[in-house]
């Protein structure tokens, strides 16, 4: 079984092959089975210190089955610690002969972040220029470059509930030449982006409908689960929503919120990624209208870019 560290794992994961990795993914036929969710919680722990694992099989009629092993912990942040850590397992679909390890952290973020921009080169305006970014972990450091994949994204704001980080994470982007900048206002940022990333772990609403401007796009990536939040209803309300998979519906806080309030309908939801990447759902009608993409994550994207990893070094 072959082993790729971090570095190999990121090499053939650029966002211009990865998007399209993940677009003809959603396109094909896969077999994606519901995660499985377990509440970690060790004896004399305190509250920071639960955790979740999340165990995501997928498998195709391209002949490969991956696992990946998934353990998030909001925690960690106070201690210096990355609060995701994961491990990926490729293997032969026909035998079940493992192939590789791989990195997880590196194929869940890269795999998120294009996930992302996935769902904007469909919903976001063709103007849109203007990225906000909530967050300051492993996938918000790669908005910028997957969003400008699909858009011509010229100026970026970096928001995080520690203003320090986030004038950390703009500092970074700008030493790799980009036009960003830190903020502590989050109101007037998400009022004059085109695009608003969420990629946080927050358990309560940031955004706020009433900010949301006229045409711009709201990309909610971060939350998974029922008792997490990223926007308040009022973000779904004169917006057209669309969802990765049908499994938001039952995992995202802020979708169960919004049809709880009656801002948000579920037969109202738009549709799906692969409903975008076959066709059979329309993207964004016009320039004016607010739409709404909430991803919670598939086993498919994890496997479309293992594959890519996998094919690379086969080549």
């Amino acid at each position: 079984m072959k082993h790729f560290d971090e570095a190999a794992t990121r090499a053939p994961l650029g966002f211009d092959k990865l998007v399209p990795a993940l677009r003809a993914a959603f396109a094909a036929e896969a077999q994606v089975p519901p995660r499985h969710v377990h509440g970690i919680e060790t004896a004399g722990a305190q509250g920071s210190s639960k955790g979740t694992v999340l165990i995501m099989p997928a498998w195709s009629d391209a002949g490969f089955l991956g696992i990946k092993t998934i353990n998030i912990f909001p925690g960690n942040s106070a201690r210096g610690l990355p609060g995701l850590h994961a491990t990926y397992v490729l293997y032969d679909a026909h035998t079940g002969v493992p192939l590789a390890m791989m990195d997880g952290n590196e194929i869940t973020a890269r795999r998120t972040a294009a996930a992302s921009a996935l769902g904007a080169s469909f919903l976001a305006r063709k103007d849109a220029r203007r990225l906000l970014v909530l967050g300051t972990g492993r996938i918000a450091r790669m908005l910028p470059a997957a969003h400008a994949s699909v858009r011509s994204i010229d100026e970026v704001t970096v928001w995080n509930h520690r203003p320090e980080g986030a004038e950390a994470l703009a500092a970074q982007l700008r030493a790799a030449g980009w036009n960003a900048q830190a903020t502590v206002d989050l109101e007037a940022a998400v009022r004059g982006a085109d695009i608003v990333s969420c990629a946080t772990l927050s358990a309560a609403p940031l955004v706020r409908g009433a900010w949301l401007a006229p045409g711009s796009h709201l990309d909610l990536i971060g939350s998974f689960t029922p008792a997490m939040r990223e926007a308040d209803v009022q973000c779904f309300a004169r917006s057209r929503t669309f969802i990765d998979t049908n499994e938001a519906l039952q995992k995202s806080g802020d979708l169960l919120d919004a049809i709880a309030a009656g801002t948000l309908r579920a037969q109202e939801v738009q549709g799906t990624l692969a409903d975008l990447c076959r066709g059979e759902r329309a993207g964004r009608n016009g320039d004016a209208e607010r739409t709404v993409f909430k991803a919670v994550g598939s086993a498919l994207e994890d496997l479309a870019a293992a594959t890519l990893v996998w094919q690379h070094t086969a080549a």
